[in-house]
């Protein structure tokens, strides 16, 4: 293997690619080329090549509820939700069910959903303890810091199991569930090669978690990895966005009017008709997490551009489940509640689920107060673990917006429940409040509220209150299903969102002539007589700057020793827009580009590989060409730590 010293590109890097891209400092008047090794494709290439789908099916998997949704490439017009599913809970809508999968004791796939929930509810809590049982597992993808292929989840018995298998076990589920729903439909057996699939997950995922989904899709037998393209990784807001912008009057309410917005012609859409050039937010409020973007629309064909990278974090409604538990550690005791999470866990499933509809209650002109059920055996265990009663607990400890009511039940006053919310809510506004004010985000003429979280109340007052009337918020009706209807959407036409904007800044480590006065001295190498600076950061893209779909970067590489079989390359990442070398402060290693040059050996003195690479797609990808045969070079991109 070749070092990073020995790495010389091409053409030495002259001092005039290192200015900003014109784009930034003229405006943005649209895609202007980075420098001249920015290209854009033929705009042929562009045109979306009549795909051999015969159904795109989206699988909407979040962090609290998941489902899925799907189209015939013949009537795209027509968007199916799946079929409803059994064993829903009261005051939850079901047309998804909950992220909760179960498996035997021997670790084999058992359930997924509601079936994986009551059956491991009806299970004596002397086997409970063997069973696996997972809920809210989605959101280890975004908070584990060095995300890899080996990355573990902890079950509800404690007990480890690999985040691979379990995602691989979820999508697997859904593949079988949608099969055979469109076999039925069909009546005969549906052939998964005619299903372009499409996963969901949220714009704020680093690429690790987007390439972990994709590991997890092949693992499940969703796609094979020769054929990659039959799966898209789409962005939640950008599906939900896609959704939005189609969305007719009757279809959703306007929070201004408090009314669903009828009156007009079913058949006009939004308020009186998106325009050239509108600005519009898409909020998606998930479980999990928060996701802002910033789309234009830009005519005739209504092709989306974004303004400003997508944003946001962990502030999902589970936050609210944790500030609960919180609540509960500060009755009961974080030991207590730690032991019975362990030991009766199928009740502490039984409590969390009380408690959720309990929240779906919550709005800011409620007055009585919410009673959440308390299972038996939770007033038994305690007593048993303390030795004195529940009531005994919550007369003693210093909670006096919590009661205790003689049915057995957790009397919560409505402020209670508000402060439960108060610190995701606040998250929320928050990061709502510093995105209105780039100076990118002007002139915002809609905000649509999308994800389950956005159907809450006190969510939509406070939205409210911080825009003080700057834009219209529009909520969809079925809000929840947003992000699979557009996920469907943009399976059908995946080139429907045609700039994106870069999440991070992106390149590799070079060496360059060493020039006096310009590099520092300790980074000099001398090689065959020549000083070379090491550790120049060779930038392909800048964080925020515009991509525009199918743009490329090129960039030519040559094997060091024509013997050479396959050529790695780190690639470097950071959140500043400025990076001069791989070692300055804020940069990591992030991922590594692998050519394949075997079979590639040729007469001419010294092999040129050029590598192109692509950043305006929802995930980066990376292509080859051996300069001297034309032959293509597999090329590829890993961001999962080894």
């Amino acid at each position: 293997m070749m070092t990073e010293k020995e790495l010389v590109i091409d053409d030495i890097i002259t001092d005039a690619m290192a200015t900003p891209s014109p784009a930034k400092s003229m405006g943005d008047p649209g895609i202007t080329p980075l420098s001249p090794t920015h290209v854009l494709n033929d705009s042929e290439e562009n045109e979306p090549t009549r795909h051999p789908y015969v159904v795109v099916v989206a699988i909407d998997f979040g962090t609290t509820s998941s489902g899925y949704a799907y189209a015939f490439t013949k009537e795209p017009e027509c968007i199916h939700t799946m079929r409803r599913w059994e064993g829903g809970d009261p005051g939850v809508s079901n047309q998804k069910t909950p992220t909760t999968i179960l498996l035997s004791p021997d670790r084999k796939f058992h359930s997924f959903g509601y079936a994986a929930r009551d059956f491991y509810h009806d299970l004596d809590p002397t086997e409970s303890k063997q069973w696996l049982y997972l809920e809210k597992f989605k959101m280890k993808l975004h908070t584990t810091a060095n995300l890899s292929i080996d990355t573990d989840l902890h079950a509800a018995n404690g007990k480890k199991v690999k985040a691979l298998d379990i995602f691989a076990y979820a999508l697997a589920f859904f593949k079988e569930q949608a099969l055979k729903e469109l076999s039925d439909q069909a009546g005969a057996d549906f052939d998964n090669a005619d299903v372009r699939w499409v996963i969901t997950v949220p714009a704020i995922w680093k690429m690790p978690a987007k390439q972990f989904m994709r590991e997890a899709a092949y693992k499940a037998g969703l796609v094979s990895r020769d054929n990659p393209d039959q799966l898209i990784i789409a962005l939640e807001p950008e599906a939900a966005s896609i959704y939005c912008r189609k969305l007719r009057l009757h279809q959703m309410v306007d929070l201004g009017n408090k009314t669903a917005l009828n009156g007009y012609s079913p058949t006009e859409n939004v308020g009186v008709g998106m325009t050239q050039g509108d600005r519009y937010v898409v909020v998606d409020c998930g479980g999990g997490t928060v996701d802002l973007t910033v789309h234009q629309i830009r005519m005739p064909e209504g092709h989306l551009k974004e303004l400003y990278k997508a944003s946001g974090g962990p502030y999902g409604s589970i936050g609210i489940d944790y500030e609960f538990e919180k609540l509960l550690c500060k009755i009961f005791g974080q030991d207590f509640i730690d032991q019975f999470k362990i030991k009766r866990p199928a009740a502490w499933v039984d409590l969390m689920i009380a408690f959720e509809s309990r929240k779906r209650a919550a709005a800011p002109d409620r007055s009585n107060p919410l009673n959440i059920n308390l299972p038996f055996s939770f007033i038994d265990y305690y007593k048993k673990f303390r030795g004195h009663s529940v009531e005994h607990a919550l007369k003693k400890s210093n909670v006096d917006f919590v009661k205790w009511s003689s049915q057995g039940m957790l009397r919560m006053s409505p402020d209670a429940m508000n402060a439960l919310f108060k610190p995701t809510i606040d998250h929320i506004i928050q990061h709502l409040t510093e995105l209105f004010e780039r100076p990118e985000v002007t002139d915002i003429r809609f905000l649509f509220l999308v994800g389950g979280f956005a159907e809450s109340p006190l969510l939509q007052q406070a939205v409210q209150k911080m825009l003080q009337g700057r834009s219209r918020i529009i909520i969809p009706h079925d809000v929840g299903l947003t992000i699979l209807k557009g996920a469907v959407l943009f399976g059908l036409d995946p080139s429907i969102i045609k700039v994106r904007r870069s999440p991070l800044t992106y390149g590799v480590g070079v060496l360059n002539r060493f020039v006096e006065g310009k590099h520092p001295p300790e980074k000099m190498l001398v090689k065959e007589g020549t000083r070379w600076c090491t550790d120049v950061f060779d930038m392909f893209i800048s964080t925020d700057q515009s991509v525009a779909l199918g743009e490329t970067v090129k960039r030519s590489y040559t094997p060091a020793k024509p013997s050479q079989q396959v050529i790695v390359i780190h690639v470097y990442c950071s959140e500043k827009e400025s990076v001069s070398f791989i070692t300055d402060p804020g940069v990591r290693k992030c991922g590594t580009l692998k050519l394949d040059v075997s079979g590639t050996e040729s007469p001419a003195a010294r092999r040129e590989i050029q590598t192109l690479m692509q950043f305006g797609d929802t995930e980066i990808r990376a292509m080859a060409v051996d300069v001297a045969t034309s032959r293509s070079v597999k090329a590829s991109i890993d961001f999962l730590s080894q």
